[in-house]
Order: structure tokens, then sequence, then C-alpha cells
């Protein structure tokens, strides 16, 4: 079947995870999120995800409420490797391959990224789940799917939330308008990431 790109990077907001739920994780929304990629990577697109973790914590708001802000984009970047070990799990139950890398390094959890690695998992066909942010506080998640997009040399970014009018980070999209990496927001529901890689 004809796709409009080769190679993109998933960028999916944490709160999807929830589900109705609102909070946490829920396992048959995040079944479905998989299923959606899984059935992406059976068309043969190199699929990149970079997740969000504002489901289980946000560290921007933690330090308008009095925590220190590097302490609060260092549990937000937890959150989002929590998040990733989920998506995984859900992923090689649907049968389709997939690896997780981390900015924050955890042997015994995950890969550490390693662009060489991810690149060689992408031609190998697995969806790479690449979590911890950049690794480094001060940075969105967005900056991250920034960066690792213009790192793996992504077509595209496809940037999946719950809410139509949540566009990338100011600096993200600058990043990404300075590098020409196209970015596409699509409202989550059945069929829609199918719809932006074919058209």
């Amino acid at each position: 079947m004809f796709t409009k790109y080769k190679r993109v990077l998933l960028k999916l907001s944490g709160e999807l995870l929830a589900g109705s739920r609102k909070y946490g994780i829920d396992p048959a929304a995040t079944g479905q999120l998989a299923q959606e990629i899984g059935e992406v990577v059976a068309l043969g697109v190199e699929v990149g995800v970079v997740l969000g973790g504002g489901n289980i914590f946000r560290g921007v708001s933690a330090a308008a409420n009095g925590m220190d802000r590097a302490t609060g984009d260092y549990i937000g970047m937890l959150a989002t490797i929590m998040n990733g070990v989920a998506l995984h799990d859900a992923l090689e139950k649907q049968g389709c391959p997939a690896r997780l890398q981390t900015a924050i390094f955890m042997e015994s959890v995950a890969e550490g990224y390693i662009r060489k690695k991810a690149l060689h998992h992408l031609h190998k066909g697995r969806a790479v789940i690449f979590a911890g942010g950049t690794g480094n506080p001060y940075f969105s998640t967005d900056a991250a799917a920034a960066l690792r997009a213009a790192e793996l040399n992504a077509e595209v970014i496809l940037k999946c939330t719950a809410k139509t009018d949540k566009e990338m980070d100011a600096s993200a999209a600058a990043f990404c308008t300075e590098n020409k990496i196209p970015v596409v927001t699509y409202k989550a529901g059945a069929g829609n990431l199918l719809k932006a890689i074919k058209h």
C-alpha cells in the first residue's frame, strides 16, 4: 500500500495512554495505540516514537507549585520512561517488533539511546520508542521529538494529542523550521494515524 512517508517520528502525549481515566496508564488505551503503530510498521514505514509523561507527572506544573524546576523535569523524564515501558509491552503483545531506548540510561529496563543502534532497529522494521526526553531538564518532550527527528532524518513529525488545539511548543517548532522538519498535528482517534501516513 502506498504511504506518503518512509520514516516518521510520532510524538504522542502521555494523556493518550491514560484513556478515559485521565491519569495513569490504561492498558486498553495503550493497546489501541500499539495496534495503530503496528499497522503502520506493517506497511513498511520506519517508526520512531517520543512519549510525553503528562498522564503521570508534569515538571512545569510542579515547579509552579514550589518544586525545583530541574527536579520536576527529571521526575517528568522518569514518567515518560514508565509510559515507554507500557507502550513497548503493548507493541510486543500486538506482535509488533519494538525496542525501547532511554536518554537516561537504565540498563535493566531499556537500551540507552545510541543513534546508530536506533537507525539499525528502524532499518530492521522495529518501532523504536524514545523515552526520557532529551535527558536534560528545561527541555520539553516536544524538543526531544524534534531532536530525535533531526538525528534520525525523519521525513516528518506526526504529533498526536487528545486536543486539536495542542500545537508543538515554540522552541521545538523553531528547531523544526530551522532544520526543515515538517510537523503534522492530528487528533487522536482510530484510523487517524493511518490517514496521516497515507495523505
